[in-house]
């Protein structure tokens, strides 16, 4: 049941859309999948004045590639990641993550983009969407524009968007890389992260970096990627880069697990992770889908 009254609006067009948001600033939410705003809504965690269905606009639904460069609509789901040829075998560390998300019921209708739009610490698509340098795209009343991923999490379940934005799409420029998805849960199938690292790392021996589920937002890296830049693997490398962690992250303790576990895995899944991503590179690391931990 639903525990109070709003509007809705399902438009077909990107202004129409956006008209709506413009109307009630501070007062309304962007329903894509709904996986995590029916949950709020049920919950009385959040009471909009208004809720705008953006289903019905056409192209948002779109996985293409465009020369070199993976374009990801709104509306595409995790079921349809993980079952899309371009993304196997463009960027298959997208379809590792999907697998991981909830249950097969749920990957149905969440959709990529509403998991890095809710924000919450344990958003499984934050850490590979910021290892794999992604550009969200959005438009609003005042035209379309573009926020590197880097710049997209601003707080505790608050991104770069503004409330008469609708996200369109992302972009993923790709190279030639290997990554890898490392995600702790307490039990085989459905549940959040405990933690959970990112890896995507290119021929030339540099990585990207990310965490999630132990900081307010997903985080990168950059002491780790630099520490690691330019060198090969070693058990004294990871070694090294291992002890960083408890300085990288910032975990806390809840029902699912303590901040001393949450420091302590994630450095287990670094670990694993590097391992598992340069083996990928070279061919004869684990196959993607993998559980390392």
């Amino acid at each position: 049941m639903i525990a109070n009254e709003f509007e809705y609006r399902r438009p077909t067009t990107l202004p129409e859309a956006t008209k709506y948001l413009a109307e009630h600033p501070g007062s309304v939410r962007v329903l894509a999948g709904g996986t995590d705003l029916v949950a709020a809504l049920r919950d009385d965690a959040i009471a909009p004045d208004l809720v705008v269905d953006i289903k019905a606009i056409p192209d948002l639904n779109e996985i293409r590639l465009d020369g070199d460069t993976l374009h990801i609509g709104t509306l595409v789901t995790f079921t349809e990641i993980i079952e899309s040829d371009l993304v196997a075998e463009h960027a298959p560390l997208l379809a590792e993550m999907a697998e991981t998300v909830a249950s097969p019921g749920i990957r149905n209708r969440a959709t990529m983009v509403g998991n890095i739009c809710s924000a919450v610490p344990s958003c499984d698509a934050g850490p590979v969407l910021l290892a794999l340098d992604t550009t969200v795209h959005l438009t609003g009343p005042n035209g379309e524009r573009s926020v590197d991923i880097n710049d997209w999490f601003v707080g505790l379940r608050k991104t770069a968007r503004t409330d008469d934005e609708v996200v369109t799409h992302l972009t993923i420029k790709l190279r030639k890389h290997s990554g890898v998805y490392v995600k702790l849960m307490r039990y085989a199938g459905e549940d959040l992260a405990q933690a959970a690292v990112g890896i995507v790392t290119y021929p030339d021996n540099t990585y990207k970096v990310t965490f999630g589920a132990v900081a307010p937002t997903p985080i990168r890296s950059s002491r780790i990627e630099e520490t690691l830049s330019g060198k090969e693997l070693s058990d004294e490398l990871v070694a090294e880069v291992r002890a960083m962690v408890p300085d990288e992250i910032s975990p806390i303790t809840d029902i699912r697990a303590t901040a001393e576990y949450r420091t302590h895995v994630t450095a287990v899944a670094l670990d694993r992770g590097l391992w598992a991503a340069r083996g990928r590179l070279r061919g004869d690391g684990p196959a993607y889908g993998t559980r390392l931990i």
